[in-house]
């Protein structure tokens, strides 16, 4: 019985590989728009997008012509041929702006976009084109079923966007390069206020000012400003730091650090009170 099925399921796959030989080998565009769309519809993409780029040319400005392209698009996004997929949405889109399909093709040809953004760690164009793709989409079709997703992607890749930036100020706080390190929490803080890692950035900005400080030479002399009283001033802004830290997270994981470190400036600044 299992040697029985075994021969007639080949026999279906040598058959329907056959046809789609034909179909391909066709001049008929009419049966390779059905094979196509059988295909399509049988999850075949790769085969069904094979048939439809043969035809796609020769139903330029016929009335099959708008499912053509929508079927068209949307097998190179099943393909997982998103760069394309992309490109061939946005020309449906733009081709057909009053069809049933139009929202659908708009919001999967910003999630194609999406689906190209890479890990946080490389360079953040593609996410950037993805927010500002999806923020069209949800801009032109604010009423759409698929909005809520669209907005839950845009925060995904917010995300990655600050996760980018937290590690790069986090990064020059290992290297020791702690006035880069201040800089960037500050641009980090200021650009990602509702930010989930405000805490860890405000905990290694005062980290940076705090090695800074404790490292840094008593004055320092400049043509505009005279004499400089470096290091009171970094400790200053490192007290700064540790203060406003406590009144946000008093009961954070770093608090012992926090007061350790806030101790130390407290215990250095008064030397110069000493000396004044």
């Amino acid at each position: 019985m299992n040697k029985f099925f075994y021969i007639v399921l080949v026999f279906t796959v040598l058959t329907s590989c056959s046809e789609f030989q034909k179909a391909l080998k066709s001049e008929d565009i009419a049966t390779k728009f059905k094979m196509g769309e059988e295909l399509y519809n049988e999850g075949e993409f790769s085969k069904a997008n094979r048939l439809f780029a043969q035809i796609v040319p020769n139903y330029r400005g016929k009335p099959q012509a708008e499912k053509l392209m929508f079927l068209y698009s949307n097998s190179f996004y099943k393909m997982k041929d998103y760069y394309v997929a992309g490109y061939q949405f946005e020309r449906f889109t733009s081709s057909y702006p009053k069809s049933e399909k139009v929202e659908e093709a708009a919001f999967f040809g910003a999630k194609s976009y999406y689906m190209l953004s890479p890990r946080y760690s490389k360079d953040q164009k593609e996410t950037k084109e993805a927010i500002e793709k999806l923020q069209e989409f949800i801009n032109v079709f604010p009423d759409s079923e698929y909005v809520a997703e669209a907005n839950e992607l845009i925060q995904e890749l917010d995300f990655k966007l600050e996760k980018k930036a937290f590690e790069i100020a986090k990064q020059f706080n290992h290297i020791s390069d702690y006035p880069a390190s201040v800089r960037s929490f500050d641009n980090f803080i200021f650009e990602f206020p509702g930010s989930r890692l405000r805490e860890e950035a405000l905990f290694y900005r005062l980290d940076s000012a705090y090695k800074l400080a404790m490292n840094s030479v008593e004055y320092k002399s400049t043509v505009q400003e005279g004499l400089v009283y470096l290091k009171k001033n970094r400790l200053e802004e490192a007290k700064d730091f540790a203060k406003a830290y406590k009144q946000s997270f008093s009961n954070s994981k770093f608090i012992d650090e926090v007061n350790e470190m806030a101790t130390n400036i407290d215990e250095e600044l008064k030397r110069y009170s000493t000396k004044s």
